[in-house]
């Protein structure tokens, strides 16, 4: 089987039995996803969604967050995972929100990347999920499914991966793409215990055929 042979039949499979795959994260704009993304680092989806209702609430605005202080920030998120930088930085993204880009999320890579607490993979969260770009962004368990199932072949970093997945994805599924494999691994390819006998991708998944 060639690569863009499997490629061709994961995407198959995800698109006939996972068309609604979508983001777990609440959020009604584009500075709320922001918000959410950032907080799910090393947090879970669940525990983020129990704390951005207050947070929102208090903050709606990046005008308002830019006005808040570490402190009154760390009021709302103190059970998330890395709260005191995580405050730290929506406090500091909120503000030169403001300062660069007049209380609006930007729309590029290179203008996410520059707020404070954001990185690459919430860039590419952003632009997929909000503007359907073509980006993925690539987590822990987008890096281990790729992996197993044969999509990329000992795949060094995020970025290697990222680049093999955008390579042989259509453009067009990229951003559902992204949801596919992450809640494949949250649900089904898990780390320690993956349910294989749970999974549609047994006929072309390497790592079940060679269990």
């Amino acid at each position: 089987m060639t690569t863009q042979q499997r490629y061709n039949q994961v995407v198959s499979w995800f698109a006939a039995n996972a068309a609604s795959a979508e983001s777990e994260l609440a959020f009604a704009n584009p500075f709320q996803l922001l918000i959410a993304v950032m907080l799910s680092a090393q947090c879970t989806d669940k525990r983020v969604n129990q704390v951005t209702p207050a947070l929102f609430a208090a903050y709606p605005t990046a005008e308002a967050m830019a006005c808040a202080t570490k402190d009154e920030m760390l009021q709302y998120i103190h059970s998330v995972s890395y709260p005191n930088s995580k405050a730290e930085h929506l406090v500091g993204m909120a503000k030169k929100l403001v300062s660069d880009y007049s209380g609006e999320v930007p729309h590029s890579l290179e203008e996410l990347v520059s707020l404070p607490g954001v990185g690459r993979k919430t860039a590419n969260v952003i632009l997929a999920v909000i503007w359907q770009e073509p980006t993925m962004a690539v987590d822990t368990h987008i890096f281990r499914v790729s992996e197993r199932i044969g999509l990329t072949t000992n795949s060094k970093n995020v970025l290697q991966t990222e680049r093999q997945l955008t390579r042989y994805i259509p453009a067009d599924l990229i951003p559902k793409a992204h949801h596919w494999l992450l809640l494949h691994g949250r649900y089904i390819c898990q780390a320690r215990k993956p349910k294989c006998e749970q999974c549609g991708l047994q006929t072309f998944c390497r790592y079940y055929s060679r269990r």
